[in-house]
């Protein structure tokens, strides 16, 4: 098995070496001329052919998502071609320049593979989920907003082109935040091509963050962009986020991607709620810079914002609730019934007897009990093992439940003892529902029982021993049969 999955996962390991050899050759490449253009370019594609080879690998229906994925990054290599062949010819080229539409088109394409990897991954939807990636998404959609989307002058018509140009990759990237947050939060498979997908997103994050952080940086920005190491290593985070992508595809568990989750992912864990708060505190801390800064620009974006974020707050600790609220109930459930014959246990059916001897004492009507014992269960057991007596006690209690009356409950009591509540039912009517018990028994078996009629006046424990009583007296007689016990002392007296 070890073999099988060092050889699965070794043409991603030739090409990771192989692209960063490439990527470290690209810092001394001369900075300029065609050499580093072809260089990224060539890297770019180089992802795209992996990410084709190693959907190829895979069957039909589980290609989509990584075709997608190439879609995006040959757009986006591409765009670096095109980009400096329009400055080459034409100079320097206002907004939107040839290279852009190539540029925005890793953004719907990435998301799109996404959507089709959640949607496989989780077969139903997850409320939860979606509520955790719009509070992350909302919190540094206000940061997009107030530092690139709100100084843009979209009024002005001369370059409403270019300014809607330099809108769309903020809103392009707070589509990847959505989209990752949303594939982290899902269940299934988290082997390496999934965290490989994972930082490949990331790392295109990072590089498009810091595009727009030098660019609001002034002087300052334009000089560090200008020193060839500094460039150099920034375009190397797009070079590594075309390489990450094709990794993932030709790795061995590239196909576990796409896998059903098998159960649903965990719930809130202490990296997710550091982003979560992370997120929210984001507009406070806007307003506290702006504040701090004398005039505040963006009060009503602001207040917008922690409105949303307020909303979101409150439906995700309302799921959070209800999911609380969910497994209280399973436990509840899980902890009255029995877990092998899935029957009520014992503490069911003493919270039940009281309850139901209350409502014969009010209706006025009649209320027995029974104790069933399987004959000879040790015996069977020591012959044909503990599996085989499992076995027996389930297809025994499901026969008796058919058996019985739609009304009778059937609970176990521990071992091979049952009790059976027979509601208005007197001496005849419950001998009657335990012969029609005894006669389905499975597999050859038999049961003794004890059958007691409630006097109107006993306490449950001393109908219970009335009833064990008679089983007694069952076993005595020689099995396989039903005996009724005799009146309670109290009535007898």
């Amino acid at each position: 098995m070890s073999e099988q999955r060092a050889r699965a996962g070794r043409p991603a390991t030739v090409f990771a070496a192989m692209a960063a050899l490439a990527i470290a050759a690209y810092q001394f490449l001369p900075d300029q001329g065609w050499w580093r253009t072809g260089w990224q370019v060539g890297i770019g594609w180089a992802g795209v052919a992996a990410l084709l080879v190693g959907a190829h690998r895979l069957p039909r229906p589980e290609r989509l998502p990584w075709w997608l994925f190439a879609a995006g990054v040959f757009s986006n290599s591409t765009g670096i071609a095109v980009g400096d062949a329009a400055e080459a010819w034409f100079g320097l080229v206002d907004l939107p320049t040839p290279a852009d539409p190539f540029f925005l088109g890793l953004y719907p394409a990435c998301a799109a593979g996404l959507a089709v990897l959640i949607r496989r991954r989780d077969r139903r939807p997850d409320r939860a989920a979606l509520v955790d990636a719009a509070t992350i998404t909302t919190g540094f959609g206000l940061l997009a907003w107030v530092y690139v989307i709100s100084p843009v002058d979209l009024g002005d018509p001369m370059d409403r082109l270019a300014h809607a140009t330099q809108v769309a990759y903020p809103i392009g990237d707070l589509l990847l935040i959505a989209m990752t947050t949303r594939l982290l939060r899902s269940g299934g498979s988290r082997g390496a091509p999934f965290w490989w997908i994972t930082g490949s997103l990331c790392a295109f994050l990072i590089g498009d963050s810091a595009w727009v952080v030098l660019g609001n940086m002034g002087a300052t920005g334009e000089a560090l962009l200008a020193d060839p190491w500094f460039s150099s290593g920034l375009e190397s985070v797009f070079l590594v986020a075309f390489t990450l992508f094709g990794v993932a595809c030709l790795h061995g568990g590239a196909r576990e991607v796409a896998a059903p989750a098998d159960a649903r992912p965990a719930g809130l864990g202490k990296g997710l709620l550091a982003l979560l708060a992370g997120a929210s505190m984001i507009a406070p801390a806007v307003l506290a810079a702006q504040t701090a800064g004398g005039q505040v620009t963006d009060g009503w974006s602001i207040a917008a914002c922690s409105a949303v974020l307020f909303l979101l707050v409150v439906a995700r600790m309302a799921l959070l609730l209800r999911h609380v609220e969910r497994q209280a109930r399973q436990v509840r459930e899980l902890a009255r019934s029995d877990e092998l014959t899935g029957l009520p246990n014992r503490r069911a059916w003493n919270d039940e007897l009281p309850r139901a001897l209350e409502r014969a004492r009010r209706n006025n009507e009649p209320v027995a009990i029974a104790i069933l014992d399987l004959d000879h269960f040790k015996r069977y057991n020591d012959t044909y093992g503990h599996p085989a007596g499992d076995q027996l006690l389930k297809a025994a209690s499901a026969a008796w439940h058919t058996a019985l009356r739609d009304i009778d409950v059937i609970a176990r009591f521990g071992g091979e003892e049952f009790v059976v509540l027979l509601p208005a039912a007197g001496a005849d009517e419950g001998h009657r529902a335990l012969a029609r018990a005894l006669e389905a028994t499975p597999l050859g078996q038999t049961f003794s029982a004890g059958l007691a009629v409630w006097d109107g006046a006993e306490t449950s424990d001393e109908l219970l021993a009335r009833a064990d009583t008679a089983l007694y007296a069952a076993k005595a007689a020689g099995r396989n049969r039903v005996e009724v016990a005799g009146q309670s002392s109290r009535l007898a007296a």
